[in-house]
């Protein structure tokens, strides 16, 4: 009789708690769809606006090209926003996500900043805060993000942030 008891408790205490469960899964599902990469017809503008911002704060500029179906465009993202990276970003750079849609849209802006998207996204340009290019990829080095783990983006942006 007692084990038809606990048994029965432990049946009212998991269906107390599914709702709960329910809602923390679809918040996780929902982070996991969050869009990452902005409509591709913003990025010259938010590209202007990151410069001036730029110059303002002194602080380099990364273009992150890359898109919204792209697994290790997803998980580079996950690692610029935990730390040191996320620290690293804030007082550094100011970060402009470039959507390529499909391998279709801004190609004009990775061709100006040397970014040979047939190699693979995600793919970085750093510029300074003037505009000047200071680098861009050229062998798809994060292609693989996957593969890779959050001190290789800690590197990158050590490597690259201003000479203060």
């Amino acid at each position: 009789m007692r084990k038809v008891a606990r048994l029965a408790g432990m049946m009212w205490m998991a269906a107390a708690l599914l709702p709960g469960a329910g809602i923390a899964h679809a918040q996780f599902v929902q982070s996991q769809q969050a869009a990452i990469y902005p409509d591709p017809g913003v990025a010259n503008t938010e590209l202007a606006a990151a410069l001036h911002t730029a110059r303002t704060e002194h602080k380099n500029v990364i273009l992150d090209f890359g898109g919204n179906w792209c697994g290790d465009c997803k998980v580079l993202n996950i690692y610029f926003h935990q730390e040191p990276n996320l620290s690293l970003l804030d007082k550094n750079f100011v970060l402009v996500d470039v959507n390529v849609g499909h391998f279709d849209a801004n190609t004009d802006l990775a061709d100006r900043y040397g970014i040979p998207l047939h190699k693979g996204v995600p793919a970085l340009a750093v510029l300074d805060e003037h505009g000047k290019l200071l680098y861009s990829q050229k062998n798809g080095e994060f292609e693989s993000m996957r593969r890779m783990d959050p001190s290789s983006v800690t590197e990158f942006l050590n490597q690259w942030k201003p000479k203060r």
